[in-house]
Formats: C-alpha cells, sequence, structure tokens
C-alpha cells in the first residue's frame, strides 16, 4: 500500500470531494481519482458511492478510514522521529568502558551531558579493558573508551592513562615521585584481574626487563587493592584513571629506564557501522568536556609525559 494514496483517501473525506482533495494535495483531479480506485482495488472494496459529482463514504470506507488516520499518524511520527534523529536531538546510544573510566569521567559528564540532550537515552555497560574492542566489534555498543592502538576502528584522543604503584605512607619509597618497576622485585604486587588492561602493561615491560613480579593478588575491585595495600600487604598496581582516596597513602607512576607506562584514552567507533548525528556530538562534547575538567593526572604530574599516539 502506498502511504500517498491513503492520504489521498483521508484528504477526499475531509474535503469534502475529490476536487478539493486534490488541490489541497497540489495534485490534478484525475491523479486523485485514480489514486482513490488503486486504493479501493487493492483493498478489494468500494470506499466511496458516487452519486453525480458527489462521492459518499461505503460502510466499508467508514471503517477503513478510521484505520487510515492511525497509519497515517504514525506515518507522521515516524517521519518527525527521523527529523529529531537526523538532527542529533534524540536516540539510543550504548556506551562500554571500564568501571574505573564510569568512575572517573562519566560520572561528572553524563548529568550535564542529559541535561543538555535530554533526547538522547545513554546504556552504559561495564566492561574489562581487554574485552572492550570485542564489543565494539560485535556491534553490541556505538561506542567505547578504551585504550589507543586497535586500528579496526576510528577513534578521538581523550587523556593519558598512566600505570600507578599505591603504597602507604610509611613505606620506604613513600617520597618517590617516580618509581621504576627493577625497584619493585621484593615487593608483593596486588594487580587487577586478566580481563583488565593495565597488568598486561606491566607484564610486556616486566618481560623486556627481564624480572618477575611477585603477584600476591588479582581482583576485579581497584578500591580492595588499594584497601590491602594500605594495610601493609604490597604494592597496589592501577592506572591513573582510578580515585585513590585516603589521606594516609600515595600513588606513584611506574616507569622503565625513566620512560612511563600507560597508555592513552580514546573514544572509539565501528566505522563499518553508521554512527548516528547524536553520538558523533557525544563525542565531541566528551573531548571537549575533558580538556576542560578531567582531574585524572592529580597523581601524574610530575611524572613522565606518556607521547600522544599519531591519529
Amino acid at each position: 500500500m502506498d502511504i500517498r494514496h491513503l492520504r489521498t483517501f483521508v484528504t477526499v473525506v475531509d474535503s469534502g470531494g475529490v476536487a478539493r482533495a486534490a488541490a489541497r494535495l497540489n495534485m490534478t483531479q484525475p491523479t486523485a481519482s485514480r489514486q482513490i480506485e488503486v486504493l479501493e482495488a487493492e483493498f478489494g472494496v468500494l470506499l466511496f458511492d458516487r452519486i453525480g459529482r458527489r462521492v459518499q463514504l461505503t460502510s466499508e470506507g467508514e471503517d477503513l478510514l478510521l484505520r487510515g488516520r492511525r497509519l497515517l499518524a504514525e506515518a507522521d511520527s515516524m517521519a518527525e522521529r527521523a527529523r529529531e534523529l537526523t538532527a542529533g536531538e534524540t536516540g539510543l546510544l550504548r556506551i562500554a568502558t571500564t568501571p574505573q573510566a564510569i568512575e572517573s569521567v562519566l560520572v561528572d559528564f553524563l548529568p550535564k551531558y542529559r541535561r543538555r540532550h535530554p533526547g538522547v537515552e545513554i546504556h552504559l555497560g561495564e566492561e574489562g579493558g581487554t574485552r572492550l574492542s570485542g564489543r565494539l566489534e560485535r556491534g553490541e555498543v556505538h561506542l567505547t573508551m578504551m585504550p589507543a592502538g586497535d586500528d579496526r576502528f576510528h577513534s578521538r584522543l581523550l587523556y593519558p592513562v598512566y600505570l600507578l604503584g599505591v603504597l602507604p605512607d610509611t613505606h620506604r619509597f613513600n617520597r618517590r615521585t617516580v618509581l621504576d618497576i627493577t625497584e619493585l622485585v621484593d615487593d608483593p604486587l596486588l594487580l587487577l584481574g586478566r580481563g583488565f588492561a593495565s597488568p598486561q602493561w606491566l607484564n610486556a615491560v616486566c618481560q623486556v626487563a627481564h624480572i618477575k613480579p611477585r603477584v600476591l593478588l588479582e581482583s576485579a575491585s581497584p578500591q580492595t587493592l588499594i584497601a590491602l595495600a594500605g594495610a601493609g600487604h604490597g604494592i597496589a598496581v592501577i592506572p591513573s584513571s582510578v580515585k585513590v582516596t585516603g589521606g594516609k597513602m600515595r600513588a606513584v607512576p611506574l616507569a622503565y629506564r625513566r620512560a612511563p607506562i600507560g597508555r592513552w584514552q580514546v573514544v572509539a567507533w565501528d566505522p563499518r557501522r553508521f554512527l548516528a548525528p547524536y553520538a558523533q556530538q557525544f563525542v565531541e562534547e566528551l573531548v571537549a568536556h575533558l580538556r576542560r575538567d578531567y582531574s585524572g593526572h592529580v597523581h601524574t604530574r610530575r611524572a613522565p609525559r606518556l607521547p600522544r599516539p599519531k591519529q
């Protein structure tokens, strides 16, 4: 069924005749008449009784008129929705990132974003850094905030993430501004689980340095590691995007031969899939927000700078 023919049918009824309907729809009267005939043939019923120059709804026409109005209302609503989507004013946006990125970035950013864009519905997904690219590739999410370096995706740089060693202020390294990983061979280490990216950064550097770290515990909770470090059970190795609270703790950037250990964080999307205008707008506003308000550098201000990747 052609929606234009249905609109002509409803307009004929509302206008009181084919000629008036044709004028309202900016078409000729024969064209309007043919559209009604096509619709009647498609439905297999007469919509109008022709009485001279007048047309009058049949009982079948009255029944189909009500349904036709509902269909036209739905079609108009869909067209309006499409215009809003194109304008970037409304839509559903699925984002996946790590728990620490949600805590350190999105908790502050999302309320401001939602006030500016109430028509965009945000669905968050929490995932370890090593699994984020898979969710993006499978199309489960529109955007991810993840470590840079995956050439399959397009991305924008957000902020550098450094590897930190968290220790109590009574530790022998408590006055250091940077710790070389070779100095940690005698300390038990508290690491995030294998689903997170930061332990992989540490393991890669340890292989280059030909050292084997003493891993006491792997946990999915950064705050658990920090609490254990505070109680003297070892040094917690976490990314700088994790908030370190408590006045008796120190967070010291880790390095190897004066080179910082870490990766830049990006917001990424799959170029094979359509990225809606409101998603593009989200990316731009997130980048601008982090240029102004990112607080994750508090423990890394005196660390060697992490080189910016080329994009």
